[in-house]
């Protein structure tokens, strides 16, 4: 029996990364950031943006952080490395309403992903948006395969623990504010 080593590749927010390595699993968690996973099965390539915002207009919206800038750069990348346009599939996770008072920058977000998918003319297979939950989503490039893990949103807070009591010596009276 042999064993088959993956290769975990975190994408960090504001990030995205391309592959063609059958052992490498991009992964990431998301909010109400969004996470495109695109790929081309036939050529064994893909690729995974986390963007936190949908646009920003002028230079300053060059940035991978929001998804306009995101998407361009994952698709051109994907290009440049040999996929076929024609063969891009996409699945997007993520736009989690994570903090109900305020208005929803993921749902936001997922409409942009959806919009710009199909402006582009790129088939959306699966989707996985909104709700109040986090998600880890492993995404395997080659194959176009995603596995999501939903986050509990009322998982209990892990305590740090306190720090042991200094034994007392006489000269310890001092009294800190």
């Amino acid at each position: 029996m042999s064993f088959h080593r993956e290769k975990l590749v975190n994408v960090i927010q504001g990030d995205y990364i391309i592959s063609d390595d059958a052992e490498a699993v991009l992964t990431t968690v998301l909010g109400s950031c969004i996470a495109v996973c695109l790929s081309d099965t036939v050529r064994g390539i893909g690729g995974m943006n986390h963007f936190l915002l949908p646009n920003r207009e002028g230079v300053g919206g060059e940035n991978v952080r929001y998804g306009a800038y995101a998407m361009e750069l994952l698709i051109n990348g994907l290009l440049k490395q040999g996929a076929e346009r024609g063969q891009l599939q996409a699945k997007v996770f993520g736009g989690g309403n994570m903090i109900g008072t305020l208005r929803d920058i993921g749902g936001s977000n997922a409409e942009f992903a959806r919009q710009f998918l199909s402006d582009e003319g790129i088939p959306c297979l699966a989707e996985s948006t909104g709700g109040t939950q986090a998600r880890r989503i492993r995404f395997w490039p080659t194959s176009g395969k995603v596995k999501q893990l939903l986050v509990s949103s009322d998982a209990a807070p892990v305590e740090a623990p306190k720090p042991a009591a200094l034994p007392k010596t006489p000269t310890d009276d001092i009294t800190l504010f």
